[in-house]
């Protein structure tokens, strides 16, 4: 009895801070909103693992912010994208603070931390000494200007140092004054230490009742089973549909010929000498064989994708790269004369960035099974990338502390299997029960001990939103959009006036619709607003939302995080259903892994992939109350093909219809009503 009264008690308290912040966000109720926030917290009492969807409009963020505040231990939210990050800081918690503060009568405090290569190095911008990175910056005179707007600022008092809040400038500007956390010989040591940006935003987040951070840093330090971020008594993934492939990212290995003739180039200012020379000989053998190999691999489409073994010519350099760093590493450890902090510091940095291509070398000379490795041809890379990473996510996450995984995309075909394979709630890729729970020790959390709930959305999607299916168009094939695609598109861009996000999933696809449509659309008023390779998403969609009759074309990181409400997108077009290119080679791996134990790759793995790629897609249509439109797949696939239904359910509930006739007519009234509401 007196768990549940204890159970009523938070629920209570939940509820009335709930709407205290609710209320000072000038927002409203909404059902999905209270029933996640009941569940955080009751997962963050019990300890226990959850799994929630909350669609589009939900309001997730105040849904596990506020029991977070209320539970009142630590808590750490790790979101996938800078934007999300900055609304939380920036506007959601300050905002909401306040008033809980009020409700629970007790001070609250935040914060957010970010890894030390977002901060300016105090020590390395004051470092009379040659570096490698400002050398190459002085190179280019252009710069220069830059590079005072950067130090003016980071002098000013109370700054934060942080690059999101720093005067725009050039990559090179910026790293010619920062550093890798490797390359950091640390605020106790520094000689800028009472000073260092990011050593202040550590302090200020470990003291913080919640903590935001980003997938990337919480990844390294689950991989590496090594503390960067403060301690804390629960972790809440934002976005966690990303967090796989996030965490991916954040442990591959990539090798090129500028990183290591960097780091030989370090090593010769710190330590000049025969190791030196014999580090920067090797660096060149090694940047020309790269050179090399990137020419045959242009034209040599045999060699593209996934390599089963290191390619000749590559091995030697490699080998004698690793063993010229090894000696450099040795000579720097056996220098411990230094005594003054700036040798110290630059010693740290060159060790650190040695290190860094010690350590990469020596993992690609041991390839193993359960890794990928590639060459990227177009910045001659080699990667080497973990095959899975659910067991170590499992073992050194899971087991660690409860954990909230949230996103409004967390189901394929309406079941959350796919999902809790990836983070590692299910004990190994084929979804059987595996041996890990015996390894538990008290007190550890069982993984398999998890909740999955879908909130569902306040939104109306059968009434605001036609999803149209055109069944008479071809299948998509390698080239990119068939003609027929493309004049599909154009008629029902005519029909929106304008106003229409086009998602493809190749720059082919971006390329070719954006020579079709200059041409059809010539005679209207209409601006096409084309993605290139490097832009930043941010400015697109401002000038998309800010112009209402234009229309965005672009690829897959415009595919989710785009919020344009409102008369600015009724349209959302989408070239093929989103599967993974047969040629990625981390993707192509595990599906063949998945085949090779007997179940199936494309099931476990691309269509999982597909149909949270096409429901984030999906989503970019309804984002508030009041919208209203169309979102049109040009595949025919997804309705001809029997697994079209797996990724139709993991679609928000639009209405359907193959009708083209149907559709255009609302898109044209729709545009109509917005054109009288301007005149009016």
């Amino acid at each position: 009895m007196g768990r549940l009264t204890r159970v009523s008690e938070l629920s209570d308290q939940v509820r009335l801070a709930l709407d205290a912040a609710v209320e000072a966000i000038g927002g409203s109720p909404r059902e999905g909103q209270i029933e996640m926030a009941e569940a955080v917290a009751n997962a963050l009492s019990d300890r226990h693992h959850l799994m929630v969807q909350a669609g589009t409009g939900t309001g997730k963020s105040l849904a596990y912010l506020v029991p977070a505040l209320v539970h009142g231990k630590k808590v750490l939210v790790a979101t996938a994208t800078l934007a999300l990050q900055r609304q939380l800081v920036e506007r959601d918690l300050p905002r909401i603070v306040p008033a809980l503060e009020k409700v629970l009568k007790r001070e609250i405090t935040f914060g957010i931390y970010k890894g030390v290569g977002n901060y300016v190095c105090l020590q390395k911008m004051n470092s009379e000494g040659g570096d490698p990175d400002g050398e190459a910056m002085l190179e280019v005179s252009s710069l220069e200007k830059d590079a005072k707007r950067l130090h003016d600022w980071a002098r000013k008092p109370g700054v934060s140092g942080d690059r999101d809040d720093a005067p725009e400038v050039d990559r090179r500007v910026w790293a010619a004054n920062s550093l890798s956390g490797r390359e950091c010989v640390g605020a106790e040591v520094c000689a800028y230490g009472h000073q260092c940006f990011a050593a202040i935003a550590k302090a200020k987040a470990a003291d913080s009742d919640v903590v935001v951070t980003n997938h990337t840093l919480l990844a390294i330090e689950i991989v590496e089973s090594h503390p960067i971020l403060p301690e804390r008594d629960a972790v809440i993934l934002d976005e966690a549909h990303e967090f796989m492939d996030r965490t991916t990212q954040a442990v591959t290995e990539e090798l090129t010929g500028p990183r290591v003739s960097r780091a030989a180039g370090m090593s010769k200012k710190h330590l000049p000498g025969k190791l030196a020379d014999a580090f920067v000989k090797a660096a060149a053998d090694f940047n020309d064989a790269m050179d090399g190999y990137g020419q045959r691999v242009k034209y040599e489409t045999g060699l593209q994708g996934r390599l089963t073994e290191i390619p000749s010519e590559l091995e030697a350099p490699i080998r004698k790269v690793r063993e010229a760093a090894q000696k450099v590493l040795q000579a720097i450890a056996a220098d411990e004369e230094i005594v003054d902090s700036d040798s110290i510091a630059e010693r740290a940095r060159v060790k650190g960035a040695v290190t860094e291509i010690s350590n990469t070398a020596a993992k690609i000379l041991k390839m193993g099974k359960g890794q990928v490795l590639w060459f990227e041809p177009t910045f001659s890379t080699l990667h080497l990338a973990p095959l899975t990473v659910s067991s170590v996510l499992r073992n050194n996450l899971l087991t660690k502390s409860p954990v909230i995984a949230t996103s409004a995309t967390l189901t394929v075909g309406k079941g959350f299997d796919a999902m809790a394979r990836n983070i590692g709630f299910a004990l190994d890729e084929l979804g059987a029960a595996g041996e890990d729970g015996a390894d538990l020790e008290e007190g550890d959390i069982d993984p398999s001990n998890v909740q999955m709930l879908d909130v569902g959305s306040p939104f109306d999607f059968a009434n605001q939103g036609m999803l149209y299916l055109p069944k008479h168009l071809p299948e998509p094939g390698r080239d990119g959009p068939s003609i027929d695609a493309l004049t599909e598109l154009g008629e029902l861009i005519d029909a929106a006036g304008g106003r229409t996000l086009a998602l493809f999933s190749s720059w082919r696809g971006v390329e070719a619709a954006d020579a079709h449509l200059r041409k059809v659309l010539a005679e209207l008023p209409i601006k096409i607003i084309t993605q290139k390779r490097g832009d930043a998403v941010g400015p697109l969609v401002e000038r998309f939302a800010k112009d209402e009759t234009s229309i965005l074309l672009g690829t897959i990181s415009l595919w989710q995080g785009v919020d344009v409400p409102g008369s600015s997108c009724i349209l959302v077009a989408i070239d093929r259903i989103p599967f993974p290119r047969p040629d990625d080679p981390v993707m192509s791996a595990r599906a063949a892994e998945v085949d090779a134990a007997g179940g199936s790759g494309f099931m476990k793995v691309s269509m999982p992939r597909a149909a949270l790629m096409l429901a984030q897609g999906t989503g970019r249509l309804i984002r508030s109350m009041d919208d209203r439109g169309v979102v049109a797949i040009l595949d025919s696939r997804i309705v001809t093909k029997r697994y079209g239904s797996v990724l139709l359910n993991s679609m928000p509930p639009l209405w359907r219809t193959s009708d083209d006739k149907t559709v255009k007519e609302s898109l044209r009234r729709l545009h109509a009503s917005f054109l009288k509401e301007e005149k009016d």
